[in-house]
């Protein structure tokens, strides 16, 4: 998001979303709390969930995309026993059963769910139908029918049990709709259930060891100091490789242009690389056996790395 006013501020913060708040009011009112002229956020949570929203301001905001396509994970909270039509607690309750399912139910069902499965999201979700929001059609009453989609569950644990309900720990891909996991879990241990918490923990780098609350960023007189707190763009890279270029060689990636890889100990098989000059992100590159090229540029240590320039 663009505003008119403010200052070019570049980094990431990384929010630990309140409920009953949406992630773009979140944008919103960070942009506002650091008086930023640009930033957005990176995998949606909606009104209901709370965790981890890395939100990014300015040249942080060209690695939305890699922050976004990386693995989530969440804790949530199953109640047994019945539905909703949200599949949360935001719904009204549309089916009741009986069973609450015991330990080793639970255990040995939770296998059936990690790898490559196929879910069909929510109604009450986000996904466009013939350019409106399911949800939107749905709080219509119109029939609304979204196909199935694949995703990979890559760890679920069963984290603790109370008398009606359990709390899970899943790490996801993205695109993983964690209510119809509930319900679906539920429904293959032959009862109901729906959602009463879901947290996220982590988003693709990012986890709540970083994150700050809304209220405690407010609380913080200066914009200054507030700004003292976004982490450097490269923080959401940390699984990529590294080359350190030479100021010669920045400059010209700088510019969009390619550079040899003589100079440097990489290998075409690690396809993408952060290039660095002076402990600043320069651009993200893609490595070929003949030039290493630029694929997304930033502007950030033009900003007083005077040594580029000589």
């Amino acid at each position: 998001m663009k505003h008119k006013h403010g200052d070019e501020v570049d980094g990431w913060l990384i929010i630990d979303k309140p409920q009953g708040m949406g992630s773009t009011q979140v944008v919103g009112k960070t942009r506002y709390l650091l008086q930023a002229k640009k930033n957005g956020h990176t995998g949606t949570l909606d009104p209901f969930a709370t965790g981890v929203l890395p939100i990014a301001f300015g040249e942080a905001t060209k690695l939305v995309p890699f922050v976004t396509d990386g693995k989530k994970e969440y804790e949530f909270t199953l109640k047994w026993g019945e539905k909703t039509d949200t599949g949360d607690t935001e719904g009204e309750v549309i089916a009741r059963c009986d069973k609450v399912p015991n330990h080793d139910e639970i255990i040995a069902a939770l296998p059936h769910f990690i790898g490559k499965i196929t879910q069909v999201p929510p109604v009450y979700s986000a996904i466009k139908i013939n350019g409106q929001p399911a949800y939107k059609l749905a709080r219509k009453g119109e029939n609304v029918e979204i196909k199935p989609r694949e995703v990979e569950i890559y760890a679920l644990e069963l984290l603790e049990e109370m008398p009606d309900s359990a709390r899970f720990r899943v790490e996801c891909s993205k695109g993983t709709y964690i209510r119809t996991l509930g319900k679906d879990i539920a429904e293959y241990l032959g009862t109901l259930g729906y959602l009463t918490a879901l947290r996220r923990t982590k988003c693709g780098n990012f986890d709540l060891k970083s994150k700050i609350l809304l209220d405690s960023l407010e609380k913080i007189e200066y914009v200054e100091n507030r700004r003292q707190l976004l982490l450097p763009l490269e923080t959401s890279l940390r699984d990529i490789a590294e080359i350190a270029v030479t100021a010669e060689d920045a400059k010209k990636l700088s510019m969009g242009q390619g550079i040899s890889p003589k100079n440097y100990s990489v290998s075409a098989q690690e396809n993408l690389a952060a290039a660095e000059f002076d402990d600043c992100l320069i651009a993200l590159v893609q490595i070929g056996e003949k030039k290493i090229s630029p694929i997304r540029v930033f502007n950030q240590f033009k900003k007083g790395n005077k040594d580029v320039d000589q």
